[in-house]
């Protein structure tokens, strides 16, 4: 099961937040849902989870998908509602927005950033280079290292363009490292060599310069020897004047392995370099069927994110990988687990919610 977050040396204010952060149970859902019911002593509209993030100097979201959005207006809804930030879960991916060279499809993309206007929410784009979901062109292609170099070049400088002015931040490099730290064997390393990483954020710099960049990547949430490897890259990227202005932290846990209880010691790490960082795809999958036990452990696992996220200074995006178990990517790649999101498929609240809504109204009474 998910273990407690260790306390790390970030002042008494911070030592409460870990502590009462803890007292919350399932107990605290039965008092919003009296909440809700406008009984006496209670608001009869609870705040959402990005007013309370607003009010602890962080920003809410979730990643999308581009189809429910289009046709389920309850999903709909609480995408404007809930969040005050929101990521393109597939529809920025390469394969979505070039699936033929040369020609794009921005439509589902542009959706997105329309709605995120209407609804005052910031824009993560995700995600520019990556070794996955790549046109079938691109990975069936025999291109020269010159030409690959200029497709990459070509993809990034249209696809920010594009977008220039309407993104926050862009995950510009995604995935990049194997978990004993070395670099992934990718299209991109294979043909262009490890400057490929270099590159990508100058001409996302280029195309927008007011954009923040980030490197994103996952099983990063503690010190371990990915973390650690990607740590020393920023350093030397940033020695080197690249602009890199944050990490992504994606955040992609499972009840039945130990927390991160080490990520605010890991984040801080980050955040002394002048990096900003963000946890960018939390979920907690449970291998099925869940019982109340393990939404509990849920519960603490996402509790954990959000507390390392809060005792980071330059930590100011918590993004959820989708927010209903309706339409979560985890039960096609893990059989056998699902029910990661911290509402189910009903748009019902499990302890997760709860546990991100007590945990950012503790903050927020003491920012």
């Amino acid at each position: 099961m998910l273990k407690p977050i260790r306390s790390v040396a970030v002042g008494a204010a911070a030592a409460v937040l870990l502590v009462s952060a803890f007292t919350l149970s399932s107990a605290s859902a039965a008092t919003e849902d009296s909440g809700r019911r406008g009984g006496k002593g209670h608001s009869a509209a609870p705040q959402t989870l990005g007013t309370l993030g607003q009010k602890a100097g962080l920003r809410i979201g979730t990643a999308v998908n581009a189809t429910a959005l289009a046709e389920d207006a309850p999903y709909r809804a609480k995408v404007a509602g809930e969040f005050s930030s929101v990521t393109a879960e597939n529809a920025m991916k390469w394969e979505a927005v070039e699936p033929q060279r040369g020609t794009y499809d921005w439509a589902a993309a542009d959706e997105l950033v329309d709605f995120a206007k209407k609804n005052r929410q910031l824009v993560r784009g995700h995600t520019l280079v990556w070794h996955s979901q790549l046109p079938a062109w691109l990975n069936n292609g025999d291109f020269t290292a010159e030409e690959l170099r200029e497709i990459l070049h070509q993809h990034i400088t249209d696809q920010v363009t594009h977008f220039k002015g309407k993104i926050w931040q862009w995950d510009v490099v995604n995935e990049a490292f194997n978990e004993d730290g070395t670099l992934r064997d990718s299209i991109w390393l294979r043909k262009l060599g490890p400057g490929y990483i270099a590159d990508a954020f100058r001409w996302a710099h280029e195309a927008d310069p007011r954009a923040r960049l980030f490197i994103n990547d996952y099983n990063i949430e503690g010190v371990n020897a990915k973390s650690t490897a990607l740590h020393e890259l920023v350093t030397g990227l940033r020695e080197q004047r690249v602009p890199v202005h944050g990490v992504g932290i994606q955040g992609h846990l499972g009840v039945q392995y130990s927390a991160p209880h080490d990520i605010a010691d890991n984040m801080l790490r980050f955040d002394r370099l002048g990096l900003e960082t963000a946890i960018t795809e939390a979920d907690v999958r449970i291998p099925m069927p869940a019982d109340s036990t393990e939404l509990e452990a849920q519960a603490e696992g996402y509790g954990v994110l959000l507390r390392g996220c809060l005792l980071t200074p330059g930590c100011n995006d918590f993004t959820v990988w989708g927010f209903t178990d309706t339409y979560s990517w985890v039960p096609d790649t893990f059989p056998g687990q699902g029910a990661a999101n911290i509402f189910d498929a009903d748009y019902a609240p499990k302890p997760a919610y709860s546990t991100l809504r007590q945990t950012l109204a503790l903050a927020a009474g003491r920012h």
